[in-house]
């Protein structure tokens, strides 16, 4: 009976635990709850993350576990959470990889326009001008809807310093399709060009393909982000669709590019950012034109903003701009009877240009002078003769109004000499006085109503005199 005794006191002595051993069961459930934390924070975080752990990283991590563990002082996720929110410059971070689709970018605008006549010369005899204008072929006797521009741009960063810039335009016209009748909205390239920077700062730049020639401010801003409805004449004879194929080298100072991001942030609408200087080489032709000879066109632009707040009162945050540009070319005109001249046409001008940011009242103004090939209708000849021309712009910001941004404008313009990318490089002589006000509905919408009074030859050189007329004119553009 007592051996009985004594073995079930035996067996129930090493069931139950005493203090010591309940003690180590504690310690030892308390570091394995801590290890699962640990785990469960891990996995979370790396499932939300896409971080790529580093060798050392992942050491530190497991030591740094261990020691908490073997302390027992460490509270479970403490050492995991603070890796995670480290900044990206902390020992041991590294950056997700972006993979090519999230470097590029897909955008562009559509404008659609309906012209209506007041009165005027809409039609006129064989051998006279008709009231139309070489920026917008929907100015014309049958009138109707029409795509001015349907841009498509694929731009982003092919790596740090090397960016990508591909635009295609869905609203030009082929013509001579059925008895020479155009047929709307097919693709043309625009533009198709490489930026390589060649500083971490992004000031200097090297352009390489078909781009905006930096001539001439209005010329270099965007469409979709300028007031008016089309380019002066003037301005755009020197480079009419503004594009040319070869190499620009581009300079913004820091500071400048300050000034720029802060009237851009403010809503001012910028020419796009062609560098505070600029050098370029070019073909020559034109957008999408053959080279016809062996020179090539340089162009050099110059810009530079003002801050005017130290004059104090209303000049406060105002900025004036500044600058002038100049082109040397040699031309080839297309002839009517098919081909281009035989001849090489000096095509040289200098331009200058003022801005006066609208902040609420602005100021736009430029002019440029020059010789180029032009149709002689006394000797039936092209021949090189002088031009002149410009325009200048009034326009007040009046903010938001409760309905969208409005901001009205006037445009006085004028042209003497010869239109270049037209047969023959006929003679134009414009006088116009264009009122409007653009409303910004919301970012991705606006609408253009204006009044305009042109007088106008036609660009064909069969067709004498002047035409004169007044139209209402409106256009609708969304940005995508």
């Amino acid at each position: 009976m007592m051996l009985r005794v004594s073995c079930a006191a035996l067996a129930l002595g090493m069931l139950v635990p005493t203090p010591a051993q309940a003690q180590t069961v504690e310690e030892l459930q308390q570091q394995i709850d801590e290890l699962k934390a640990q785990v469960k924070a891990l996995t979370e975080a790396r499932t939300a993350v896409p971080v790529t752990a580093t060798p050392s990283a992942a050491t530190s991590a497991t030591q740094a576990a261990a020691a908490g563990t073997q302390t027992g002082s460490a509270q479970p996720g403490t050492q995991l959470a603070s890796s995670q929110t480290a900044p990206a410059n902390a020992p041991g971070w590294v950056a997700p990889k972006k993979h090519w689709y999230d470097r590029l970018q897909l955008r562009g605008y559509t404008q659609m326009r309906y012209n209506a006549f007041v009165g005027g010369d809409d039609t006129a005899p064989s051998g006279l001008s008709r009231l139309r204008s070489v920026h917008d072929a929907s100015i014309n006797d049958n009138g109707g809807f029409s795509l001015r521009r349907v841009r498509l741009v694929l731009q982003g960063d092919i790596t740090d310093n090397l960016q990508l810039y591909l635009q295609h335009d869905f609203g030009s016209a082929v013509n001579n399709q059925s008895n020479g009748e155009r047929r709307e909205h097919y693709g043309q390239l625009r533009d198709a060009y490489v930026d390589w920077f060649l500083d971490d700062e992004h000031s200097f730049r090297l352009r390489f393909g078909q781009s905006k020639v930096p001539f001439g401010w209005e010329n270099l801003q965007s469409s979709s982000n300028r007031l008016t409805l089309d380019r002066s004449d003037a301005m755009n004879s020197g480079v009419p669709s503004e594009r040319d194929l070869g190499i620009a080298a581009y300079y913004t100072p820091p500071h400048v590019q300050a000034i720029w991001d802060r009237l851009s942030k403010g809503g001012q609408k910028l020419f796009g950012n062609y560098g505070a200087f600029g050098v370029a080489a070019y073909n020559g032709q034109g957008t999408n034109r053959t080279e016809q000879n062996g020179n090539l066109m340089t162009v050099a632009l110059a810009t530079w903003p003002f801050e005017l707040d130290g004059l104090g009162g209303a000049f406060e945050g105002q900025v004036l701009e500044l600058g002038g540009s100049a082109m040397l070319n040699k031309f080839r005109p297309e002839v009517r009877t098919g081909g281009v001249t035989a001849i090489d046409y000096d095509d040289n001008r200098v331009g200058v240009h003022a801005i006066l940011y609208p902040q609420p009242f602005g100021v736009q103004a430029e002019w440029n002078w020059g010789r180029g090939p032009e149709f002689d209708t006394s000797v039936q000849a092209i021949l090189e003769k002088k031009l002149s021309g410009g325009y200048v712009q009034l326009m007040y910001d009046l903010g938001d109004v409760g309905m969208g941004r409005m901001m009205p404008y006037g445009r006085w313009q004028r042209y003497r000499g010869g239109w270049k990318a037209s047969t023959n490089a006929p003679r134009l002589e414009t006088d116009e006085l264009e009122l409007g006000v653009e409303w910004q509905i919301m970012k991705e919408l606006e609408f253009t109503v204006a009044y305009a009074n042109m007088k106008r030859s036609e660009a064909d050189e069969r067709r004498t005199g002047r035409a004169e007329g007044d139209l209402i004119r409106t256009q609708i553009q969304w940005n995508y």
